[in-house]
């Protein structure tokens, strides 16, 4: 039965079980309950437009006896102001789940990016890292808070230190995407991404090998094989002596690993990165020979075929070979694509001495060469997928003997 005294040290010691409630009996409304198994909480009791309310100040050790009667009188004194505490209270907690969902970390894991493998984005994983690993300074910020100073300090930054702009911009459009979701979704009311301009990208760099450095480059290709394939029989042999099981012999196959593949097709068909690693062996015809880039790996969204010369025929059928993979050609986690190499393509890049040459600068070796070569513009464009003319004509001044040829008609 409940019981009537002030609460106290003392009287909260006293209480058991079967009284169930102690009343104060100097401040109303304030009681402490327990609970069978002699757990005790504090509360106030009030009314408020016709509504009876218990509300909970807290539990018994967080919560001294003192510390709660100073609660229940605060609460009280709210209350009698017109102040409903309880839906106070609900609205609070409302507010700190809705901030905790909307700090930015919180809601690219939980939210952004769960969404991007639900619709199937290819990308998905890709928009992941830049989210979480490009623009981890933004972690611990609720996305109301995100600034278009914050990416300006950043980008800054960035071009200091010599990254791209297209890359610059690439990441920021990633951001961009992220947090106009989170408009469409109600979390935010808006954000200031869209303030930061993109920064001008000259589209029309053309960067191709000389004959001398792409002699360097497939060196250091053939090099790397060499050393890789010694390195494993190095490492096998202090196996054997310890009675170790043995790794693969590399010298069974013709190339140490995928990095002398990828960069052999890259150069000899123009296709992008992207579509190298999501190319599947079911899109490669050998006996034409000839591969297909599906619509929806490429780029502009329409597929194309593209012829295989001898030296791409010849590589496929020796990796085809040494690779299990029934799927992608240049597989990554088991079942999945490849989707990086860095770090084996930059050892490559030092060790044949090129200078600012990266792999999407492959395809601009492959469309230059042709070019260079007789091929039309228009052949070209078909090959490298261009949607239209405009990026295909930034190789038009390589091939100065055409127009010499179209004047002369005169």
């Amino acid at each position: 039965m409940p019981v009537t005294a002030k609460i106290t040290n003392t009287s909260i010691g006293k209480l058991k079980p079967e009284d169930r409630r102690l009343n104060d009996s100097e401040l109303k409304g304030f009681h402490a309950r327990i609970s069978p198994k002699g757990s005790i909480s504090y509360y106030l009791y009030y009314r408020l437009d016709g509504k009876q309310v218990n509300f909970l100040l807290g539990r018994h050790g967080a919560l001294t006896p003192a510390q709660a009667r100073d609660l229940a009188k605060l609460k009280a004194g709210e209350v009698a102001a017109g102040v409903d505490v309880q839906e106070v209270k609900k609205e609070n907690k409302q507010t700190q789940e809705r901030e905790k969902l909307t700090r930015f970390a919180t809601y690219v894991e939980h939210k952004y990016y769960p969404w991007l493998l639900a619709k199937g984005t290819k990308t998905a994983e890709k928009i992941n890292h830049v989210l979480t690993n490009t623009f981890d300074f933004l972690a611990d910020k609720q996305l109301s808070k995100v600034s278009a100073w914050d990416l300006e300090k950043w980008r800054a930054q960035r071009k200091k230190e010599g990254m791209a702009p297209a890359t610059i911009n690439y990441y920021i459009s990633t951001l961009k995407g992220a947090m106009s979701r989170a408009v469409d979704w109600g979390l935010i009311e808006g954000h200031e991404i869209g303030k930061v301009k993109a920064l001008k990208v000259d589209n029309t760099r053309v960067k191709y090998l000389s004959d001398r450095e792409e002699k360097r480059l497939l060196a250091a290709l053939q090099e790397r094989d060499l050393l890789m394939k010694s390195k494993r029989e190095s490492a096998n042999e202090f196996r054997r002596v310890r009675h170790l099981e043995l790794l693969p012999n590399l010298r069974q196959f013709r190339f140490a690993d995928h990095i002398e593949p990828i960069v052999l097709l890259a150069m000899n068909t123009g296709m992008r990165r992207g579509e190298i690693f999501q190319l599947t062996w079911s899109a490669i015809d050998l006996s034409i020979p000839s591969l297909e880039v599906k619509s929806g790996t490429a780029k502009s969204g329409k597929g194309r075929h593209i012829p295989l010369n001898l030296t791409v025929l010849e590589m496929l059928k020796d990796w085809r070979k040494q690779t299990s993979s029934e799927t992608y050609v240049f597989e990554g986690a088991e079942g999945k694509p490849l989707t990086d190499i860095k770090k084996g393509w930059a050892g490559v890049v030092k060790q044949a001495e090129l200078v600012e040459f990266n792999f999407h600068d492959l395809r601009h070796h492959f469309a230059s060469k042709l070019v260079m070569k007789g091929v039309d513009l228009n052949t070209v464009r078909e090959l490298l997928g261009h949607a239209d003319m405009k990026m295909t004509l930034r190789y038009a001044h390589l091939a100065p003997e055409h127009k010499a040829a179209a004047v002369s008609l005169l």
